[in-house]
């Protein structure tokens, strides 16, 4: 029988062969089409997701070391996120999946590497926000995440 973080390591690289699968088919018009969700392009939602599976790698690793920085909010981060959106307005299909790719292959290392005791290891990640634990973060930053975007994606180009 699997541990439950190969468990949880199997089902986000499945969510993230599936959303590369999607990027693949997806053309310029495709791309430049704006989200109602996120009121980006497709193509700043995705590299938006790709690049957030190796920051939530750092804080789950921080979170089971008990070295998490702290004195982080949820308005920084969507601060972080609008500054992202802005930067990579130009972004490519070849290189948001190559980070996609990169980040996931980080990420689901990292997932692998936890055991039980790690996965229900809690902390403080947002200081406006309750405590939360590495499982928790793994579920909603990586699993959840990668449905929220590809969701809106899809919906989106029609896919």
């Amino acid at each position: 029988m699997a541990s439950k973080s190969e468990m949880l390591a199997m089902k986000f690289e499945a969510k993230v062969r599936d959303a590369e699968a999607l990027l693949q088919t997806l053309g310029d018009e495709d791309w430049k089409k704006v989200t109602t969700a996120e009121k980006w392009p497709v193509g700043v939602t995705a590299h938006h997701l790709a690049s957030a599976f190796e920051p939530v790698a750092h804080i789950v690793t921080g979170i089971v070391s008990g070295q998490l920085p702290g004195g982080f909010t949820t308005g920084m981060l969507d601060e972080m996120n609008a500054r992202h959106a802005r930067e990579h307005a130009g972004c490519t299909r070849p290189e948001t999946i190559a980070l996609l790719k990169a980040g996931a292959t980080k990420a689901t290392a990292v997932v692998r590497g936890l055991s039980d005791e790690q996965l229900a290891t809690r902390a403080t990640v947002f200081t406006d926000a309750p405590p939360m634990t590495a499982e928790q973060i793994i579920v909603g930053a990586l699993i959840d995440h990668v449905d929220e975007h590809i969701g809106s994606i899809r919906k989106t180009v029609g896919k």
